[in-house]
């Protein structure tokens, strides 16, 4: 997925990794260089919908940094690969 709005440098990559490592989710958000950040999560479908949806409400009930103006989810088949969720 692909968030935009006000979410570099204001702490939004660490708190999406840690709903996702307590969604038990692996892999990764990244600052882009057009101001979104984009997400990639693999695990469980109920995980990665609730992780989805925290990323996503509006207004935040779980005290997300930043604001979330818009986003782009797109749904593919995992690899399997990932082992952990990192922030780069």
């Amino acid at each position: 997925m692909w968030v935009g709005g006000n979410v570099q440098g204001v702490g939004f990559r660490w708190w999406v990794q840690r709903r996702a490592q307590n969604l038990g989710v692996v892999g990764s958000a990244e600052n882009q260089w057009d101001g979104r950040v984009e997400i990639i999560a693999e695990g469980d479908d109920e995980a990665v919908a609730e992780l989805v949806r925290l990323v996503t409400e509006r207004p935040s009930t779980e005290g997300r940094p930043g604001h979330v103006r818009e986003q782009e989810v797109r749904y593919e088949t995992a690899t399997g690969k990932l082992r952990r969720f990192d922030v780069a």
